[in-house]
């Protein structure tokens, strides 16, 4: 008797995987949403594709990334395709997207075309959910990683978003040039964190300076006023427990009104300043 899609949903169940992770991939498998997986569980399932989802439960099983897996991650609306050289985009991330968007539509407001640019974007994910959501805005973005920025430049491109790419080191790209917004999710894991045992599968470039871990964020607070225009912003994302010391960078390098957001699980999980000039 061959197997049927529900008597492999229910293995892959049986063996320890996620109900929603065993169902998002046996979809990816057979081109199909979830609705119908649970409308067809008494469907024959093809050999060939039985395969296919016992080596994705497998791979999951051993930690990969359910995003690399299905090669995509919704964020903020938008589907982004993912490959194991970009950070999986994170919920806690757009906790960085609402507070820009915020910006733009409130102090930023009186500057017609803002000019904002999202460092280290990886995926794209934040520049280009700011340029889905605010059109007006004059949005680029840098990345150290050629790889990274092929798969950003990609995720623009089928979009249909206009995003200006930079391959180059934070604001190397920018020299000389002032902007009215700057994003970053920068690496700030600590290089000794046991977390990044569970996090191995992605890039370490994007998750960790070494060391404590504020190599980065310390970088982005003192040379960030030098690209700013009287009055822009630094949001920086940064770790649960960083919000305190990531402030006192801020007020240190001359920012003011200096303050946090919260994401999801209530933690500061971002924190910005606003550059005089």
């Amino acid at each position: 008797m061959s197997a049927t899609v529900g008597h492999a949903l229910a293995a892959a169940i049986g063996q320890g995987l996620d109900r929603l992770d065993a169902q998002l991939l046996l979809g990816h498998v057979l081109a199909r949403p979830r609705a119908w997986l649970i409308a067809h569980d008494g469907d024959p399932l093809p050999a060939a594709s039985a395969e296919a989802f016992a080596r994705l439960c497998a791979r999951r099983s051993a930690g990969e990334p359910l995003a690399y897996l299905v090669g995509e991650r919704e964020f903020h609306g938008l589907t982004l395709q993912v490959t194991p050289a970009v950070l999986v985009p994170r919920p806690d991330t757009e906790t960085l997207v609402d507070w820009a968007l915020a910006l733009l539509a409130g102090d930023l407001a009186d500057r017609s075309a803002p000019a904002v640019v999202d460092l280290g974007t990886g995926s794209g994910a934040i520049a280009l959910a700011v340029a889905h959501r605010h059109p007006a805005a004059r949005v680029e973005a840098v990345d150290a990683s050629a790889p990274a920025l092929a798969v950003a430049r990609a995720n623009g491109q089928r979009l249909g978003l206009p995003v200006t790419w930079h391959h180059g080191s934070w604001f190397e790209p920018l020299a000389g040039r002032r902007v009215d917004l700057v994003l970053s999710n920068p690496p700030y894991i600590a290089g000794d964190d046991p977390h990044l045992d569970a996090l191995r599968h992605e890039p370490a470039m994007a998750l960790t300076p070494g060391g404590d871990g504020l190599d980065s964020l310390r970088w982005l607070a003192a040379h960030a006023p030098a690209h700013l225009a009287p009055g822009g912003w630094l949001l920086l994302e940064h770790g649960w427990d960083q919000a305190d010391t990531v402030a006192t960078l801020l007020h240190d390098a001359g920012f003011g009104e200096v303050q946090h957001r919260q994401d999801l699980a209530g933690h500061r999980r971002c924190t910005g300043g606003r550059w005089s000039g």
